[in-house]
């Protein structure tokens, strides 16, 4: 028995996010019902981050263990033949017995985007946000600056969230205007249900004006869900990669 650690990259648009539902089509679902088939052996994944409906991913991540005698490093070729179009192994390859995606210390980097334009462009419809308003980046950049370092997130996560500890990390998170693109990209030690959608929305809250940049300090002490912006739509998002301590 080995474990193979995969790099998945995914259109989550016609899936109802990473972790299989009853009855719904996802991301984990279809992908280990393809290793299955080709290793010709009951596959059950385990995924590093569980993506939610609409989201996107270049390199999400994840584990499982076979028997079979295809070399690790082949498998992300195999598979991808039995795969639909928008979901695609990257890489493929052996790992040790124990590694388990979600329990090793990682950095996990999220690229929030948003088409910051008069008329929306159809063909970016699915991978973006589309807002017509002006947004000043300066004041979203400086708002994000008081999100960086160790914190109380409760704010910026669901109110479905049923974690009890709320505290994370976030390395970087910075805001950049690429042509009429504005994104938001965040690294972090992990997040909180919903909590890098609230961030964008709630830097799109200041963006155009509704709330100051120094509010975040206030957002982040008030602990209240209800004192950040919305949830910002999920076709913006996309989990870009996964950075593995000692990997």
């Amino acid at each position: 028995m080995k474990r193979i650690k995969l790099e998945v990259a995914y259109d989550g648009t016609n899936y109802r996010g990473w972790q299989i539902q009853p009855d719904e089509v996802t991301v984990e679902g279809v992908l280990n019902q393809a290793l299955s088939v080709l290793l010709n052996e009951e596959i059950t994944v385990i995924g590093a981050s569980r993506t939610d409906s609409g989201v996107h991913a270049l390199g999400n991540v994840a584990v499982f263990d076979t028997n079979t005698m295809i070399p690790p490093e082949k498998i992300s070729y195999a598979v991808n033949q039995h795969l639909p179009w928008d979901i695609r192994v990257q890489s493929s390859k052996e790992v040790a017995e124990d590694f388990h995606p979600r329990r090793i210390k990682s950095k996990k980097t999220y690229e929030y985007c948003i088409l910051n334009r008069n008329i929306a462009i159809p063909t970016k419809r699915l991978y973006s946000y589309f807002v017509y308003y002006d947004l000043d980046v300066d004041a979203m950049q400086e708002a994000a600056n008081y999100l960086v370092g160790e914190h109380d997130f409760k704010s910026f996560s669901s109110i479905k969230t049923q974690v009890l500890d709320t505290v994370r990390r976030i390395y970087e998170l910075r805001v950049e205007r690429d042509g009429f693109m504005v994104k938001i990209r965040v690294v972090g030690s992990g997040f909180l249900y919903n909590m890098v959608r609230i961030i964008a929305g709630t830097l799109i809250e200041v963006g155009r004006g509704a709330k100051t940049p120094a509010d975040m300090e206030k957002i982040l002490k008030g602990r209240n869900r209800s004192l950040a912006g919305p949830t910002a739509p999920a076709q913006g998002l996309t989990l870009l990669g996964i950075e593995y301590e000692n990997q």
